[in-house]
Order: structure tokens, then C-alpha cells, then sequence
């Protein structure tokens, strides 16, 4: 973290949106003119898990937890507003309302541009992305807007542990008002392979790198060898998803555009609930902004993940999972942004 707390956010980070909109263009044109590599590509599964998208994700997903001190969560005592705040946003509010903005938009507002089937599938796609709240990309959030790097720290780390015990039964009972049915096998074995299993390795590295080199050589030598491995990994792993959704797209080039908008709304009201409760909890601004962010951000790599373990790389559900990728970037700059203009509002 030491390099991105001199730079902000890397070039690199900055233009995601960028890089994404090129890998799904790279996609397209690989499915439509090079469509035996999606094929073959396509065969290497375990259990209708692809190889190659799981590896990447593990790629995205391993460096992450390596950046999360968990000896922080004995701190969770300490000023809790903030954590409370955090926890009620994410967990009993955010889902929800995702479910909602979500619903009226695909059964409502767009209901002559999307099919009944797609509205379901897209519905789908937007709970799995409203059920898993921002971990890594938090740190960067917070030092944009100056946030308290311990704090923060507090707040992923729990939200990782929560995680673990609340995302599959809230996932299970928001497809379920969606008539979507989900196996609960299915939901632990994605959580386990997506989550348990980048998590204990990234702690178990973080110990023993934290015990054989120290916590200076850890931070600011090897933590950096993994800099653009998220990245790197969630773009890839773009290009192949593209590759399958290739033909989903041409047919429909609007939808992207009309997933976008209640994603974007969804992020938005969710940043000022917890903004804004921050405020009326007169909590300081360095703890305020992270928690509007660490809300309103997304757990996006471990929603493209499941969407793709469960439902496969050529579904609608996975495809939306991707849109939300797009839109984050610019809506959490903006969201920075407006952060920084209203630090007057706060007594820190």
C-alpha cells in the first residue's frame, strides 16, 4: 500500500473504465471472429466451474486479502459508530434497495426494451453485485479522500469476515424473492472457492512474509510484485467473458446502457445513506467518507465470479456483473469528488 499512498490512485486504476470498454470490444470480436478459442475455453470445466476464469479470479481476488490486517478486528470496540454504520449500510440496506432499484427499472421503466426473461436474469445479475460490498479498492476510496487508514482497515477486515457467514443465506433469499432457485451447495462451494480460499491464503502469506522478512520488506517490496495482478487478472478475465457474450451484446447494444442506470443510482444513494448517517452521528470526515465508499463500491470480482460459477460465462446474469465493472470507476471518483468538497460539513 506504501506506493499507492504516494501515488493516489495508479494510472492504471484510474482508466479501469478505459481498459474495460477495450477488453469487451476484444472479446466481441474474438467470439464472433476467432470463435474456436471461446469453444475450447469453454470445455475446461470441474463441477460447471471454468478453469481458466477461476484461476484469474484467484489472481484478482489472492493479492487483495494480503493487504487486510485481521489483528485489526480486536479494534472493532473502538469508536463502533462508524463500524455500525458500515455493517446496517451493507448488510440489512444495501442488498435491498439494490433489489428494489433494480426490480423497477427491469420490470418497470425498461419494460418495453427488456424482455421478461432478461429483466429476470438481469435482476439476478444486479443482487449478486448488491450482496457483496467493496473490500480492496476501499484503500484506495479512503486515502483519495484522506479517509483514517486504520479505520478503514477495520471496516474490510470485519466486512470480509461478514462476509463469509451472511452472503450466501442473503444471496439464497434475494434470488428467491426472484424466483431464481439456487442450490445452497452451489452458493457455499462458490464462497469457498472465491472467498475462503484467496482469504486463508492471503493470510497465511501475510504471516509468514510479516514473521521471515518484516512488516517494512512486506509493504513496501513485496506487495508491490502484485500491484497490477488485480487488475491484470479482472481484465482477462473480461476478455473471455466477452468472448462468450459476444453475440448476447450485438443483438442487444442497448441493454448495456440500460443496466447501467440503475447500477449507477444504486451506487449513488447508497454512498449518502452512509454519508450521510456518518454526519448525523457527527462522526469526522476520515471516517465518513470511507464508509460512504466501502457501501457504495462493490465486491465486483466475487460477484463476476459466482454469476459465473453458477449460472456460466454466456449468461445474462454474468454480463451485468460486468456493467457494474464499467460504471464503478467513474460514479467512485465522482463520489470522491463531492467527498472532498463537503469536508465542512464534518468536525474532525
Amino acid at each position: 500500500m506504501s506506493e499507492q499512498k504516494e501515488t493516489g490512485l495508479h494510472f492504471f486504476e484510474k482508466y479501469l473504465t478505459v481498459w474495460v470498454a477495450l477488453c469487451m470490444v476484444a472479446g466481441i470480436l474474438i467470439g464472433k471472429y476467432i470463435p474456436a478459442l471461446p469453444t475450447f475455453l469453454g470445455k475446461l470445466e470441474v463441477a460447471q466451474v471454468s478453469i481458466p476464469v477461476a484461476v484469474l479470479i484467484w489472481l484478482m481476488i489472492y493479492p487483495m486479502m494480503m493487504k487486510v490486517d485481521f489483528k485489526s478486528v480486536k479494534n472493532v470496540g473502538k469508536n463502533p459508530k462508524g463500524l455500525f454504520i458500515t455493517w446496517i449500510t451493507n448488510w440489512l440496506i444495501k442488498p435491498f434497495s439494490m433489489l428494489g432499484i433494480a426490480w423497477l427499472f427491469f420490470y418497470g421503466v425498461f419494460r418495453n426494451f427488456i424482455p421478461p426473461e432478461l429483466a429476470k436474469d438481469y435482476l439476478t445479475g444486479a443482487v449478486l453485485l448488491g450482496a457483496a460490498p467493496c473490500t480492496a479498492m476501499v484503500f484506495v476510496w479512503s486515502h483519495l479522500t484522506k479517509g483514517n487508514p486504520a479505520y478503514t482497515i477495520v471496516q474490510v477486515a470485519t466486512n470480509n469476515l461478514l462476509i463469509l457467514v451472511a452472503f450466501v443465506p442473503l444471496v439464497k433469499f434475494l434470488l428467491g424473492i426472484n424466483d431464481v432457485f439456487v442450490p445452497w451447495d452451489t452458493l457455499f462451494l462458490s464462497i469457498v472457492l472465491f472467498v475462503v480460499v484467496p482469504l486463508t491464503g492471503g493470510i497465511l502469506t501475510r504471516r509468514y512474509m510479516l514473521k521471515t522478512k518484516g512488516q517494512d520488506y512486506f509493504e513496501s517490496t513485496f506487495l508491490p510484485k502484485f500491484g497490477h495482478s488485480t487488475m491484470i487478472g479482472l481484465l482477462l478475465t473480461l476478455i473471455i467473458i466477452f468472448s462468450f457474450q459476444g453475440e448476447v451484446i450485438l443483438n442487444n447494444p442497448l441493454h448495456i446502457g440500460l443496466i447501467a442506470v440503475p447500477l449507477i443510482l444504486q451506487t449513488v444513494l447508497i454512498f449518502f445513506v452512509a454519508y450521510l448517517a456518518a454526519k448525523l452521528f457527527k462522526l469526522p470526515h476520515n471516517i465518513a467518507a470511507p464508509a460512504g465508499m466501502i457501501g457504495a463500491s462493490n465486491f465486483f470480482e466475487l460477484a463476476v465470479a459466482i454469476a459465473i460459477a453458477i449460472f456460466g460465462t454466456t449468461s445474462p446474469v454474468a454480463l451485468v456483473t460486468i456493467v457494474g465493472v464499467l460504471v464503478e470507476v467513474p460514479v467512485m471518483l465522482a463520489l470522491v469528488a463531492f467527498a472532498n468538497r463537503t469536508t465542512h460539513w464534518f468536525k474532525n
